[in-house]
C-alpha cells in the first residue's frame, strides 16, 4: 500500500497500541500482532499505552511489571526493534501535550458518547475523568506519529472514527496539520471470542481466565482450556457465528492460525472432540516459539531497558515535529 502524508513518505505508516492492564492473549496475537508482522510493506510503530492504564484503579508496581512483560512479549512474538519502532507511551511526553491541544478541538458530547465511557459511567462505581478523555488521548497517539493505518477491533472502531473527526476538524479550522488515519481490519479472527462465553470477546469482556488463552500459557493449560470450550448440543461442525458461536469461534481460531477460511476448515472434522484437539495442538505449536524467546528476553533486563530507551528516542524525533506543527497551526507558536 502506498500513500502520501504530510511528511511525503512513500510507505504507509501503521500504528498498533497495547495497554499493559493484563497479559497478551491469543486474540491480540491473531487480530493485531501477526497481521502487523505479515505486512512488510508498512512502516510499523508499536506503542505500549501505559498512560491508558491509568483510567482505572491500578497497582503501580503491577503496572510497571506488566509494562516490562508486554515489552518482552511483543519482542518474543517477532517484532524487530531495528525495523519497527517499539516504545512506551509515557516515555514520550508529546503524547500528553498533543492530547490537550486536541481536547481544545473536541466537544464534550463527542467524548461522552463513547460506548466504553457510557457503560462504566452508568454503573455504581466512581469513574475517573481520564476515562472520559482517553479517546482524545488515543487520537493524539495516532495523529502524533502521522499514522496512515491503524489496526482496530470492532470495539475500537468508534474511537478511531473520533480520531478521524478530530483530525479533519483541526485541519479545516487551522490548516492541514494531521494525516487522517484509516482503520485496518484483519481478514479473519478480528474478534476472537471467549472460550467459556463465546458471546463476548476474548480479553476485556472475559470475567474468568478459563475462556482466555494467554500467549504465555503452558501447553497443558492451553489444552485444558480448549477442551472445556463451550460448544452446543447438536454435534454438527459448521461455521455459523450466529447459530453456533462456540463452534464457529474454534473454527475461526484454527483457520486464523493456518491462514485459511473457517468454512473450509469445518469440513475436516467429524466431532467436537476432534475439533478441540486440533485447535489445542495448533495453538500450542503457534505459541511455542514466542514462549521460548520470551524466557530469554525477560532474563535480560539491560537489553529490554535499552530497547525502551532507543524506541522513545526514535519516536520523540517525529513527535516533536508534529507538536510544533500543531502549536503553530493553533496559534501558540510563530
Amino acid at each position: 500500500m502506498t500513500t502520501t502524508t504530510l511528511a511525503d513518505q512513500t510507505t504507509a505508516r501503521r500504528l498498533s497500541g497495547f495497554k499493559p492492564t493484563g497479559r497478551l492473549h491469543l486474540g491480540n496475537y491473531l487480530g493485531a500482532i501477526r497481521p502487523m508482522l505479515d505486512d512488510i510493506g508498512a512502516e510499523s510503530t508499536v506503542m505500549i499505552a501505559d498512560l491508558h492504564a491509568l483510567t482505572i484503579e491500578h497497582d503501580p508496581d503491577r503496572l510497571r511489571s506488566l509494562t516490562l512483560e508486554l515489552l518482552a512479549t511483543l519482542l518474543a512474538c517477532g517484532i524487530d526493534a531495528d525495523s519497527t519502532t517499539l516504545y512506551v507511551q509515557s516515555d514520550v511526553p508529546e503524547h500528553a501535550e498533543l492530547h490537550y491541544l486536541l481536547e481544545c478541538a473536541t466537544g464534550y458530547g463527542e467524548a461522552a458518547r463513547m460506548i466504553q465511557f457510557r457503560q462504566k459511567a452508568s454503573g455504581p462505581e466512581p469513574v475517573r475523568l481520564s476515562l472520559l478523555t482517553y479517546p482524545v488521548l488515543m487520537a493524539a497517539d495516532i495523529l502524533l506519529l502521522d499514522a496512515d493505518d491503524v489496526p482496530v477491533g470492532d470495539d475500537q472502531t468508534q474511537h478511531l472514527e473520533l480520531a478521524r473527526d478530530v483530525a479533519n476538524r483541526f485541519n479545516t479550522r487551522y490548516g492541514r496539520t494531521f494525516t487522517v488515519p484509516r482503520p485496518v481490519h484483519p481478514r479473519v479472527a478480528s474478534r476472537v471470542m471467549d472460550l467459556a462465553d463465546p458471546s463476548g470477546k476474548m480479553g476485556k469482556s472475559s470475567t474468568v481466565d478459563a475462556g482466555l488463552i494467554y500467549l504465555l500459557d503452558r501447553p497443558e493449560l492451553v489444552r485444558r482450556k480448549v477442551s472445556r470450550a463451550v460448544t452446543d448440543s447438536d454435534g454438527v461442525i459448521a461455521y455459523d457465528p450466529y447459530r453456533k458461536p462456540g463452534v464457529s469461534n474454534l473454527l475461526e481460531i484454527l483457520a486464523a492460525c493456518h491462514r485459511e477460511e473457517p468454512s473450509l476448515v469445518a469440513v475436516r472434522y467429524r466431532s467436537y472432540t476432534e475439533l478441540k484437539e486440533a485447535v489445542a495442538e495448533t495453538i500450542v505449536d503457534t505459541l511455542a516459539p514466542t514462549q521460548r524467546r520470551y524466557a530469554e528476553l525477560i532474563a535480560d533486563r539491560a537489553y529490554l531497558d535499552e530497547i525502551r530507551r532507543l524506541g522513545a528516542q526514535r519516536t520523540r524525533e517525529r513527535a516533536q515535529r508534529t507538536v510544533a506543527r500543531a502549536k503553530r497551526a493553533i496559534g501558540l507558536a510563530a
